[in-house]
């Protein structure tokens, strides 16, 4: 069974073209990816999530 992709938060940032304070601002709204936090207090996104919040965006957008 593969793991899921786990992507570093610079990385989603660069792929949706966002700041890290607009994307810390739509997180506290309850509008964004849901992130992981590892124990090592790093955050990651699955891409699963990733897609799907985008999609969903897309939608609303429609």
């Amino acid at each position: 069974m593969a793991r899921p992709q786990m992507l570093k938060l610079p990385e989603v940032l660069a792929e949706i073209g966002m700041s890290r304070a607009a994307f810390y601002r739509m997180r506290a709204r309850g509008h964004a990816p849901r992130l992981i936090k590892l124990p090592n207090g790093q955050l990651r996104v699955r891409r699963s999530d990733l897609d799907a919040w985008l999609a969903d965006c897309e939608t609303a957008a429609a």
